[in-house]
């Protein structure tokens, strides 16, 4: 519980610390740092100068306003961040990040910029959110290029050591066959083989029959692994032998299965936030299973369970029993690293549940090994 002095020192801002003192704890700090990269503009429309780069219309400020906005997010309850991104475009034209085609080409396309451009899709006039829908669109397709080439390298097959290709490529190298069909050409005192002809493997298309199921927290803290989630739906959807299942939950459990082939339209549906049932929505996720040992199941979640914690280990023990394949990912984002429940993790793994913090590519390659 803060102290009254403490809430002063947030409301009145950095300037009253000359006369409050250092009252504020390192993370009240990180919220100060936030409020004034918003509210300092103030000062610079009043021709106040600041020093530094926090003028309201600098490039810098510009370039910085996807971290503050991710940042936000990570400090301020919902209720906050609401007031926050409001003030943001009604008081401090910060949708001129979204206006401007020369600044979104300078930036990579990433969650974070997604995210971004997400979390205003409902404000401005009807031509802003035109214009949002399209920003999206098109970072949601350069996303989905990027994962496709690594899901269809993946995906595309194993080698066939019988068949010979005509691809002469390093990843078909049958080195086992070119020693063995150049044996006579070893050469005992140099101890060298002289290879005369080299072998290379064919690829077969594999056939795959498998259900997938991604089961998917779609609370504050998990948007990025959301977005990648909707997308690598999409990819799977496409290949030939998967069925893919998906469903978001809080406390509430949406069935988004029919839906999968327009991941954007899919995002811009989701509701983040409120609490969480964990349990709950893996029973439900139970319910779709038609064959256990051709299933896998990823539960994608932070596991801070805000239902009950018996039920969960119960339902994941049932689906191990029924050799279900399930991953727990805590994270499914580019740095694969995450903040959840330790505990729970760990209890979820006791019963069956293998679990990691991924990123997309990695998620792929542990596919495509649990489906040979």
């Amino acid at each position: 519980m803060r102290t009254a002095v403490e809430r002063w020192r947030l409301v009145l801002g950095r300037f009253a610390g000359q006369k409050l003192g250092d009252v504020l704890s390192p993370s009240d700090l990180d919220r100060d740092a936030a409020l004034a990269f918003l509210y300092d503009r103030e000062y610079a429309e009043r021709g106040l100068s600041l020093g530094g780069d926090r003028g309201a219309g600098s490039e810098a400020t510009r370039l910085r306003a996807l971290d503050w906005l991710k940042r936000a997010e990570e400090l301020f309850p919902n209720a906050a961040l609401e007031v926050l991104r409001d003030d943001a475009i009604a008081r401090y034209a910060l949708n001129d990040l979204l206006r401007d085609p020369r600044l979104l080409a300078d930036l990579a396309p990433s969650p974070t910029l997604l995210r971004a451009v997400l979390s205003f899709r409902d404000r401005g006039d009807p031509t802003l959110r035109a214009e949002i829908r399209a920003i999206a669109q098109k970072i949601v397709n350069q996303l989905m290029r990027r994962l496709r080439v690594r899901f269809d390298r993946t995906f595309s097959g194993r080698h066939a050591r019988h068949s010979r290709s005509r691809l002469r490529i390093a990843a078909n190298f049958d080195a086992r066959r070119t020693i063995r069909a150049n044996l006579a050409g070893y050469d005992p005192e140099r101890k060298r083989l002289m290879i005369a002809e080299l072998h290379f493997m064919a690829r077969q298309k594999r056939h795959l029959d498998w259900t997938i199921i991604l089961c998917v927290d779609q609370s504050g803290s998990m948007t990025d692994s959301v977005i990648f989630a909707a997308l690598m739906a999409a990819i799977l959807t496409g290949m030939p032998g998967v069925r893919v299942k998906m469903v978001l939950f809080d406390v509430a459990i949406v069935d988004v299965t029919d839906h999968l082939d327009d991941p954007l339209s899919l995002l811009l549906s989701m509701q983040l936030g409120g609490g969480t049932d964990i349990g709950k929505a893996v029973s439900y996720c139970e319910g779709l299973v038609e064959t256990p040992t051709r299933t896998v199941l990823a539960l994608i979640s932070d596991f801070m369970e805000g239902g009950s914690p018996r039920r969960l280990l119960a339902a994941v023990a049932r689906l191990r029993e029924a050799r279900v394949r399930m991953l727990g990912l805590a994270a499914l984002d580019d740095t694969g690293r995450a903040d959840y429940d330790r505990d729970m993790a760990g209890r979820l793994a006791s019963v069956g549940m293998n679990v990691a913090a991924l990123t997309p590519e990695a998620f792929a390659d542990w596919l495509a090994k649990v489906l040979q």
